[in-house]
């Protein structure tokens, strides 16, 4: 009995044949760990494949095999194994190394010329959510992405579990990640806040299938709207805040719609803000930008007002106001991923707006964690500033989602179009009057901006508070008078360089 249970377990496994099955196409896997080994079980089930060998940089399994497969050489000789065994499938099995060796391994399949693919995420695969099998094309963030932040698990739950916590702009890119990342940590009840109806319901629809067993109430309603915000924080008493809700796209506030920055983005952070104070809130926590730093449009001005009004705000005692700081996520609404992404699916061509124009990226959920890990240190008053690592060319950017796309240069294009309205060539985390701190989190820093004077903080919040409509020009008068570092893009007025559907 035993030898038949044997005999069908070598046959369904493959192993007994592994040597004679020459059907499928031929992968090579790199990588010869536990996940490696995995895989190749998973593989032998399916005729579409033939595992022919791993590559591997410890020393100590080359020329092995493993279940029945041999460990050929060390991954810099991928080229020459490629192209004598006529590989063009690689399978990057690697899920716990660093991003720094991920990005190795990708390079080097890049300059081998074959097509890759990855295995699910090492914290996936230890929750369960996915199996090793469910391969995945390499996507731009495996390239882009940084090493795993490490939260205060602790802390974080300590702070957020049987607590009512309000997400403003919840069904936003941050927002939405936001609500997911605090849903961890088991609050009491998650209020989740929104102007537009579809980004609610957007919300509510993943919510509903992550966390079943949750109590989430989903509210329609504008930061703007006082009387609103009230009956919110009278009816859910939530102790922790997060403000998330903006206007953030830079050419669309710039012209047309710049009164309206200032009334969401100032007007609506001090309604929230001051709501919260009033309701004993003991965490209110902005979503700032870099784009605050010395700013150059509307959208960034009005942000630093809006840390400056959190800053204002913060007394002795009472709620902490905490702002953190931070660039681009990676596929947010409105980021130039998704741009990039259509104009490729389109045939090109993929438009940036200058040669030397850089960015800061990072990935939604790195973001949404290091602001959580912020708004549990804060004590008050605090500009936190995420570690952003280096700036990314967006022309390099775009050469890169072009080669992911299994293409080149020669079938997409890349065409300049010039800088946009209020847009400036590079971002900055901080300004040249500022300083910044380090913190316990080697991701997190604070910056040491100019305090807010009560009456500047009263003359501005008069202004913004204003019912009658200022035009663009007039915005960006009040603005230099608060913020002598705004200045203003040289090129918003020249309607020649503003090419309308246009990404950078």
């Amino acid at each position: 009995m035993g030898g038949g249970r044997l005999v069908y377990r070598l046959w369904k496994e493959q192993a007994l044949f592994s040597d004679i099955k020459w059907s499928g196409e031929p992968v090579l896997i790199l990588g010869a760990g536990d996940a490696a080994v995995n895989l190749t079980k998973e593989l032998a089930r399916n005729p579409s494949w033939r595992v022919v060998g791993f590559l591997d940089d410890d020393e100590g399994k080359i020329g092995t095999m493993l279940n029945g497969v041999r460990v050929l050489g060390r991954l810099d000789e991928l080229a020459d194994t490629v192209q004598r065994l006529g590989v063009t499938q690689v399978v990057i099995a690697m899920p716990s190394v660093s991003h720094q060796q991920r990005k190795r391994a990708i390079s080097l399949c890049a300059e081998a010329g074959v097509k890759i693919m990855t295995v699910p995420a090492f914290d996936d695969l230890l929750s369960g959510q996915v199996s090793i099998s469910q391969l995945r094309a390499i996507e731009l963030e495996d390239l882009l992405g940084r090493d795993p932040v490490q939260l205060d698990e602790a802390g974080l739950h300590q702070q957020l579990a049987g607590e009512a916590v309000l997400v403003t702009g919840a069904g936003g890119s941050i927002g939405s990640e936001l609500c997911r990342q605090i849903a961890r940590f088991n609050p009491k009840q998650l209020i989740l806040l929104d102007a537009g109806e579809f980004a609610l319901y957007s919300i509510e629809q993943d919510m509903k299938k992550r966390f079943p067993q949750m109590y989430i109430a989903y509210l329609a309603g504008d930061v703007r709207d006082d009387a609103r915000l009230q009956q919110v924080f009278e009816e859910y008493k939530p102790s922790v805040v997060f403000h998330a809700a903006a206007y953030k796209h830079v050419p669309l506030m710039e012209r047309e719609n710049a009164w309206q920055a200032v009334r969401n983005n100032v007007f609506g952070t001090w309604c929230v803000a001051t709501c919260a104070q009033r309701h004993g809130v003991e965490r209110f926590v902005l979503v700032s930008t870099d784009k605050a730093v010395n700013p150059t449009n509307v959208m960034g001005a009005t942000k630093r007002m809006a840390e400056m009004v959190c800053q204002g705000l913060q007394k002795p005692v009472g709620t902490r106001f905490i702002i953190v700081r931070f660039g681009n996520v990676l596929g947010s609404n409105g980021s130039v991923i998704p741009k990039f992404r259509e104009q490729i699916a389109k045939g090109g061509p993929l438009t940036v707006t200058h040669p030397e124009i850089t960015r800061f990226f990072m990935t939604i959920p790195e973001a949404a964690q290091l602001v959580m890990q912020a708004g549990h240190m804060g004590q008050g008053g605090e500009i936190f500033v995420l570690d952003m690592g280096e700036p990314v060319r967006i022309v390099d950017l775009a050469k890169d989602m072009i080669r992911l796309s299994g293409l080149n240069e020669d079938d997409i294009q890349i065409e300049y179009v010039g800088l946009r309205p209020g847009e400036k060539l590079y971002e900055e985390m901080i300004s040249a009057e500022e300083h910044t701190l380090p913190t316990p989190h080697p991701k997190l820093r604070i910056a040491e901006a100019r305090a807010v004077s009560e009456e500047s903080l009263q003359s501005m919040l008069d202004w913004a508070g204003s019912e009658k409509v200022c035009s663009d020009t007039l915005v960006r008068k009040y603005l230099k008078q608060w913020i002598p570092e705004y200045q203003p893009s040289l090129i918003e007025n020249r309607a020649d360089l503003y090419k309308t559907g246009h990404s950078s």
